[in-house]
């Protein structure tokens, strides 16, 4: 095989896979981890079900990879990340509701929480470092703003509401539903009240 030809087959590979990883992001959040089958997925993407195991060995593997595609996402941004504790905390609580799609979707972690002992215990440390990896970011904001007695704590609450907050405007289908149950919590952490923007992406 000649460079070209190779290069050529490299890039159809990560295309196709880039695909599936869309396409699996998207049946999570809406029906959950145990509410599609590859056969669903092969569908959504256009390809072969047995096409699939090329790129993943297993559900499993794949819902792993998602879940590291948002970690990736989130560690690119927390990284760049240079602007004020409110700035920050403003765009962090806008992305659930803005990226992610509060009243049509549920982020990646909370997907894979129906049926959480039907999963495996690599999807078990994938979304607790998903986690983990938010609360931690959040306390260095909380922390830096001085306006909470407990930043882990408080960090702990605020992804505990955003995620609870999803899945009360999931249930209802509107927005309206996110935004009011955040209402309080913005106060409190001295935040506008009006959701903007964010410029925040989980992922493409």
């Amino acid at each position: 095989m000649s460079n070209a030809t190779a290069t050529s087959a490299d890039a159809v590979h990560g295309s196709t896979r880039h695909a599936i990883l869309r396409a699996a992001r998207e049946l999570i959040q809406t029906r959950s981890y145990l509410g599609f089958s590859f056969q669903d997925l092969a569908e959504r993407v256009g390809i072969r079900k047995a096409s699939l195991y090329h790129h993943f060995p297993s559900k499993e593997a794949l819902g792993v990879a998602v879940l590291e595609q948002a970690m990736a996402a989130y560690e690119k941004w927390f990284k760049a990340f240079e602007g004020t504790p409110e700035e920050g905390l403003r765009t962090y609580i806008n992305g659930f509701r803005n990226v992610i799609g509060a009243g049509q979707r549920v982020c990646p972690a909370a997907a894979f929480i129906p049926g959480w002992d039907a999963v495996d215990s690599d999807i078990h440390q994938a979304v607790t470092r998903l986690r983990q990896m938010q609360v931690d970011w959040l306390t260095v904001q909380l922390t830096r703003q001085g306006r909470v007695q407990d930043p882990a704590a408080v960090a702990g609450q605020i992804f505990a509401l955003c995620q609870g907050s999803l899945i009360a405007a999931r249930i209802t289908g509107r927005v309206e539903d996110f935004d009011s149950a955040l209402g309080l919590l913005r106060h409190q952490l001295g935040l506008d009240d009006a959701p903007s923007a964010s410029p925040f992406s989980a992922g493409s």
